[in-house]
């Protein structure tokens, strides 16, 4: 089953890599197929098996020999290595279903708004309703609702008191975490988000890469924050607690 689960995390981050590139550009995600983004090849069923192709094609293409982005392999691996991750920890198949799609959004939007430093509507809006959706047969529609709610509203207060200084985007995706974490889950995601953005935009400024007035996209330390909650949450709130 770990083999099993680990193709279906390669496969599925194929088609993420589809999102990533393609959403934020408002291309279908459906057609055209894949082609190189320099040549305009499309790209051939054996140039397109996850991880592998990259490795045989020594991350270039078979036609123009243009470089390939490391974010594809990137990618791959890591939608396997959380879905097996999930899968071992998982209590439930409901459990690994809502711990799956959640992760597997989170890395989209990891990469989206790493690059173009938005959080698309499409990803965060339908996240909300999943999450929330898949609370109830959780037994957990309300502490989910509550969550979003909180978590959301926390962000806007945010954004309106720093006068823009946090995105629409932001508080949404916040929100989508709400829904899917839960309380006290999303006390630890946004804790680590938080801990995470501020390291790195301090290294940022400190390497002289971004000024203070440059805008450094918060979606990235969210969906990290996220992930860790997903992952870790129970286990660092019941070590708080015990301390």
């Amino acid at each position: 089953m770990i083999v099993l689960v680990a193709v279906l995390g390669a496969i599925i981050g194929s088609f993420l890599n589809v999102v990533i590139y393609r959403l934020p550009r408002k291309q279908s995600l459906i057609t055209p197929r894949s082609r190189c983004p320099h040549c305009g090849t499309p790209i051939a069923a054996w140039d397109n098996v996850p991880v592998l192709s990259y490795l045989l094609l020594r991350g270039r293409c078979r036609t123009c020999r243009g470089p390939i982005s490391w974010r594809y392999p990137i990618v791959e691996l890591g939608a396997a290595a959380l879905l097996i991750t999930i899968w071992l920890t998982s209590r439930t198949a409901l459990d690994f279903l809502a711990g799956g799609l959640f992760a597997l959004l989170m890395l989209a939007i990891f990469f989206i708004d790493l690059e173009h430093q938005i959080v698309p509507n499409a990803l965060s809006y339908p996240g909300v309703i999943l999450g929330l959706l898949l609370a109830i047969p959780q037994e957990r529609f309300v502490d989910a609702l509550f969550a979003a709610a909180g978590a959301g509203a926390f962000f806007l207060l945010i954004a309106i008191i720093s006068g823009g200084g946090m995105g629409g985007g932001d508080i949404k995706l916040a929100a989508m975490m709400g829904a899917f974490l839960g309380w006290p889950r999303i006390a630890v995601g946004l804790l680590f988000a938080f801990t995470l953005g501020a390291a790195v935009g301090l290294l940022l400024i400190a390497t002289g890469r971004r000024t203070r007035k440059d805008p450094i996209p918060f979606g990235p330390a969210l969906a990290a924050g996220g992930i860790i909650a997903l992952l870790w949450g129970r286990a660092i709130v019941a070590w708080y607690l015990g301390l």
